[in-house]
């Protein structure tokens, strides 16, 4: 079932409060000041009983200029406008304001109630007539009905629940995100229930027991209960007036402008991509960070405007545009917007939200233009390849995508399969869908492999570098989830060679010449002449006086080429000995059956220092195994 809400707009004392009286028994100003002083200072709020059985929510919105931002915040979530003009008044400033915002909210229905024709003549009102349908040409109340109606005889009534019936039936079901969010217009406390709020359901639906967020100051709740139409119901809709009584929460934590979102789906900004129309009724220039004030949904944010394209704007003329908020709001891709200005406080355009989220932006760059024509026209898999891009190597979850473009969940989930399997995007975590730009993740292939070269230019005689120091020269925004697949990915490309500890083009080989290769024969030598009673290993580094690290890096590279075998922290051997030693040491156990220390001393007439690391090495390279104080063969040479 559709649900729609209307909202009133005109000057002030042009009736607006009593023809909803007339309409629906209820007198919406409910202030005592509101009594006192006869005009409309608050949002006032009743349901209406169409002729066809339809219901509708219904905002009273104040009409006096002092009180446009609380107008503003009413028309937040309404579907279509009832236009109130007053016969003896005809159209006045706040007519004007309240068409211009109601363009600017995206409104694009609604209808006139050319209200108290019991004051004026029949040729008055005919003249009255043709002034408003003049005016509005142009405008999307263009054509609307335009009812003569007097609250106080009720005449014209009936003709305009007729009027506004046809109206409603004329409307579409909006485009829902699928983002569950309610701007907060009223809050009060009921004695038993506790703290309310009231507004209109802008998207999605919401059930008893849900539990929700209060943004931006991240408050969390769970709802008691609902109620539409002042109806307890178990669940609420898009498009409704819906009052909701939040579980332990107080009033006092709480103000207008709020908004109630799920969890995790919606996230506060202080940063505002959008494209922005400087309505043709201003009367000056409009330059680039001018202060403003910005409305969303129920909240007003003093605001600097960035023009991306021009350094200013002059009445009539559109741009895309950064706002700067002093402080947090809670809006979605798509998003309508209305600015108004610092001093005097007048509307001075507005415009839909393209980025909820976005980066500083430097003005007139071609990129940015580009991508932001393209989150306003392009089509969803171009705005997620967008997206992808500014979300870095971090990549951006799937619910993330929905609130940052204001689209369904499930229709980012088809664009996304698109993308994966045409090889424009990666999936970088499937629990929550996680995102990551295919141009994104060949840039970081050529980085880390233009790392490797880097670091193989500096250090010639190391075989490679470790993971962790190679991952510290990538950017921050690199996980190690990232990391490993890139890592993964060149390995299959067999463009570099990675073990547990290091990684190495493969292209990489250590070639000793010169003064690194006359060590090279040096170390051998020490170790070949030395056979089975070598030094230790850091006397032999020693050695070398002025060139200790190289000579470090030389056995490193002698030991993974298998030129030297070390059997402990600093006991090597020449390959060549230790393997004769080995056929040697294999046949006395063969002839004897085994072997201890005694008559290992008796076949190489070493030390201790020298028998036991030998003995236990062949144990390690599994050639021997212990058994009590001797050692065997193992059962498979």
């Amino acid at each position: 079932m559709q649900h729609f809400v209307l909202g009133t707009a005109g000057h002030v004392d042009h009736g607006k409060t009593s023809l909803i009286k007339a309409l629906t028994g209820v007198d919406t100003d409910r202030l005592k000041e509101e009594k006192s002083r006869g005009i409309t200072i608050e949002l006032g709020f009743a349901s209406l009983s169409l002729p066809s059985g339809h219901t509708i929510g219904i905002v009273d919105v104040p009409g006096h200029e002092k009180f446009i931002k609380h107008m503003v915040a009413g028309a937040a979530g309404i579907d279509m406008v009832l236009m109130v003009i007053a016969a003896d008044e005809g159209v006045m400033p706040q007519t004007k304001e309240h068409l211009h915002i109601c363009s600017l909210l995206g409104i694009t229905t609604g209808l006139v109630a050319l209200t108290k024709i019991d004051l004026v003549e029949k040729d008055w009102l005919d003249l009255v007539y043709s002034e408003i349908a003049d005016y509005l040409k142009g405008t999307f109340l263009e054509g609307a009905p335009i009812v003569p109606v007097s609250a106080v005889k009720q005449t014209g009534v009936q003709e305009l629940l007729t009027a506004m019936d046809k109206t409603v039936s004329r409307l579409k079901e909006k485009n829902d995100d699928g983002i569950f969010r309610l701007p907060v217009d009223r809050i009060f406390t009921m004695k038993g229930f506790g703290t309310v709020v009231t507004g209109t359901l802008i998207s999605d639906k919401i059930k008893v027991g849900e539990d929700i967020q209060i943004l931006p100051e991240n408050i969390a709740a769970r709802i008691r209960g609902i109620q539409v139409h002042n109806a307890s119901v178990e669940e609420a809709f898009s498009g409704q007036r819906t009052a909701i009584n939040l579980q332990g929460i107080e009033k006092s934590t709480l103000e207008r402008g709020n908004v109630l979102v799920r969890p995790q789906t919606v996230w506060p900004t202080q940063r505002l991509d959008v494209f922005f129309e400087y309505l043709p009724s201003n009367t000056r220039k409009l330059k680039s960070r001018a202060l403003v004030r910005l409305h969303t949904g129920t909240a007003e944010i003093m605001t600097r405007i960035v023009l991306l394209e021009t350094d200013e704007l002059t009445p009539g003329e559109k741009s895309f545009a950064q706002l700067i908020l002093a402080g947090e709001d809670v809006v979605v891709a798509g998003d309508h917007f209305v600015l108004r200005s610092y001093s005097p406080v007048t509307t001075i355009g507005g415009g839909r939200i393209l980025d909820p989220l976005p980066g500083k932006h430097k003005r007139k760059n071609k990129k940015i233009l580009s991508d932001l024509q393209i989150l306003q026209n392009g089509a969803l898999p171009e705005k997620i390849s967008v997206l992808l891009e500014r979300a870095g190597f971090g990549g951006i979850n799937i619910r993330s995508l929905a609130f940052r473009l204001g689209v369904n969940v499930k229709k980012i989930r088809e664009a996304l399969e698109k993308l994966f399997s045409s090889h424009q995007a990666i999936l970088l975590a499937s629990d929550d869908t996680t995102a990551l730009s295919f141009h994104l993740y060949a840039h970081l292939e050529e980085l880390l492999i233009k790392s490797l070269a880097d670091y193989h230019q500096k250090n010639p005689l190391k075989e490679g570098i470790s993971k962790e120091e190679l991952k510290a020269v990538l950017p921050s925004t690199v996980s190690a989830k990232l990391f490993n697949m890139v890592l993964a990915s060149l390995g299959k490309k067999e463009v570099i060679v990675s073990d547990k500890d290091s990684v190495r083009l493969a292209s990489h080989l250590v070639q000793l010449a010169g003064e690194e290769d006359a060590l090279r024969q040096s170390i051998a030598s020490t170790y070949t002449q030395a056979g089975l009673t070598p030094p230790s290993l850091s006397d032999v580094v020693s050695s070398f006086k002025d060139q200790k690290t190289k000579a470090q890096t030389i056995v490193k590279l002698m030991l993974k080429d298998g030129e030297l075998i070390k059997i402990n922290e600093d006991l090597c051997f020449a390959s060549e000995a230790l393997a004769k030693l080995r056929e040697d040491y294999k046949a006395q156990l063969i002839r004897d059956g085994q072997a201890t220390p005694a008559t290992f001393k008796d076949l190489t007439g070493l030390s201790r220092k020298y028998i036991i690391p030998l003995m236990e090495y062949f144990d390690t390279s599994k050639l021997t195994v212990r058994v009590g104080d001797h050692r065997i063969l193992r059962e498979k040479q």
